[in-house]
């Protein structure tokens, strides 16, 4: 089934609107503001924003280049690839190169027109502000996306929560059927997540950061953490008690995963058991010393992975 995004329709609407004002304006060639509205509209407000200025800027330069290269040396095609050659890196020093396809679009009106007048001047300045006005004017509207965060929020706990499960299973059982599936998905849903929000804060022109951008964050660096333990868990083959201890406060960790910070109580908890893993009798064996350095190592990262969390 044919498919058509809110861009395209934003697109369709503008791209028509922009001809229709241009027309009736009388301006010549006037499909242009059509062209220029179909570059102007971009993913978020502020990158039509840049783009838009870029592009009006670059037009800017274009008319002034025009003027000096066809109005001084001659209406001919060599004059056009001179033009070019001094006015794209002209855009590029200015920070404007998204206006070279508008810009160019402008050189060839004036070089068509054989003659650089006031009144081409006006007239392809008002394609560009009309071309461009309209883009910002439709791209005002931007879709929420806070559902499809929330989604991915929920996405990634479940995620968490299936690999601290397999963890605790392993720990208790010294068994493991898991293929680790979860790591991966939890790594692409972040990226995705990260990558959403971060469109969610472009949509917002007095936001630099929110919350959504902020919790993917701290769940990516809490995965970092995650996928550090790994190894380390799946290297410990020797049982002691304190790996039922643990596996305890990883199960209970587990179905507290959620947006809201629990962290503070269960750094007070990891305190609490790494006090009673000091007052247990010594190692006998350097298997039991090993284990127990393995897993006081494991306690030091999931204390990191719960400090990142009540930093949110």
């Amino acid at each position: 089934m044919l498919k058509i995004g809110y861009r395209t329709v934003k697109t369709a609407i503008g791209t028509a609107s922009a001809i229709a004002l241009a027309q009736w304006l009388h301006l010549e060639n006037f499909a242009s503001a059509g062209i220029i509205t179909i570059l102007c509209i971009q993913v978020t407000k502020k990158k039509s924003l840049q783009t838009a200025r870029a592009r009006f800027v670059a037009g800017l330069v274009g008319l002034l280049f025009s003027f000096l290269f066809f109005e001084g040396l001659h209406y001919h095609p060599l004059s056009i690839g001179l033009l070019l050659l001094f006015f794209i890196p002209t855009t590029v020093s200015l920070k404007v190169t998204e206006g070279i396809a508008t810009s160019t679009v402008i050189i060839l009106h004036v070089y068509m027109a054989k003659t650089m007048t006031w009144h081409l001047v006006y007239n392809e300045v008002m394609l560009m502000i009309i071309g461009i006005g309209i883009a910002l004017l439709v791209n005002m509207y931007m879709p929420s996306v806070e559902k499809d965060l929330k989604e991915y929020q929920r996405i990634v706990e479940d995620l968490f929560r299936i690999i601290f499960k397999e963890i605790v299973h392993y720990l208790r059982t010294n068994e493991s059927l898991w293929d680790g599936k979860e790591i991966a998905l939890a790594s692409d849903t972040l990226k995705q997540a990260k990558a959403l929000a971060l469109q969610n804060i472009e949509n917002h022109f007095l936001r630099n950061e929110d919350y959504y951008y902020r919790y993917f964050r701290m769940r990516e660096r809490q995965f970092e953490i995650i996928e550090r333990m790994l190894p380390l868990i799946s290297s410990m083959t020797y049982t002691v008690e304190q790996r039922n201890m643990i596996a305890d406060f990883i199960d209970e960790l587990s179905d507290a995963i959620h947006p809201g910070n629990t962290a503070d109580r269960f750094i007070r908890q990891l305190e609490a058991m790494k006090k009673q893993f000091q007052q247990m009798p010594l190692p006998k064996t350097r298997e039991e010393f090993e284990q127990r350095a393995a897993l006081l190592h494991f306690v030091k990262e999931m204390e990191q992975y719960l400090i990142i969390k009540s930093q949110l």
